[in-house]
């Protein structure tokens, strides 16, 4: 959620980029980034309207795949791409770095979909940046593009990346169809993570929740309620 709607930041940088981050704290503890929100809000009212959504409608939500696409690159749910390997013979990278023989090394995706050199404004959550029409680039995320690659690639990705990426997408979707989202003033949203098994918010986030009033149930109440739990 947070990731989605937020303008999030990662603070696990030290040095220059850890200074930069906390003096943009004011501007990011705000969390909830109305003007995506709105506008994923009213693509889904015009190609869902006021039924329930289903997984056949995602491919007809251009905004919300782009969305979801941005919250992957700024929050990779793994920070580290695969496990560690052992290099068996020396190396030699396009970089002319060297990887010498019986070296460990692991792919940190975090860097590289942060990284000023392949992204233009890195921790800036802007999905626009997906969008062709927009002047921006569509990157595919299930492998074959390694700028971001959540779900691994080559013969070692997961298996199951499409019903994963058309599970979160419809989880976000009617959480943004049915409720209108507002930041908790009382529990400014914290940004930071930490790395579990899987790269986590530090804090849990706690935002203020309204109906919408399009599909308004109690379905949607204890969806809601189960994804919380």
């Amino acid at each position: 959620m947070g990731s989605v709607f937020g303008k999030r930041y990662n603070v696990t940088q030290d040095t220059k980029e850890l200074k930069e981050l906390h003096e943009m704290s004011g501007s990011w503890q705000s969390g909830v980034n109305q003007d995506i929100l709105g506008k994923l809000q009213r693509e889904l009212d015009d190609v869902v309207g006021s039924r329930n959504i289903t997984d056949v409608d995602i491919a007809n939500l251009s905004y919300l795949q782009v969305v979801v696409k941005e919250a992957l690159r700024v929050h990779p749910p793994s920070a580290l791409l695969s496990g560690p390997r052992l290099s068996t013979s020396d190396v030699q990278l396009s970089n002319a770095m060297l990887i010498p023989s019986n070296t460990t090394a692991m792919v940190n995706m975090w860097h590289i979909t942060h990284d000023p050199k392949v992204w233009e404004e890195p921790l800036v959550f802007k999905p626009e940046r997906f969008v062709e029409s927009d002047g921006g680039t569509n990157v595919d995320v299930r492998g074959s593009d390694l700028r971001l690659a959540p779900f691994g690639a080559s013969w070692r990705v997961c298996p199951t990346k499409n019903l994963r990426l058309v599970t979160v997408n419809l989880w976000v979707a009617k959480l943004v169809q049915n409720i209108k989202w507002v930041a908790d003033q009382g529990h400014p949203i914290d940004f930071r993570e930490v790395l579990k098994l899987s790269c986590e918010m530090k804090h849990p986030l706690i935002a203020q929740e309204t109906s919408r009033n399009i599909v308004a149930s109690s379905r949607l109440h204890n969806f809601v309620v189960a994804l919380a739990t």
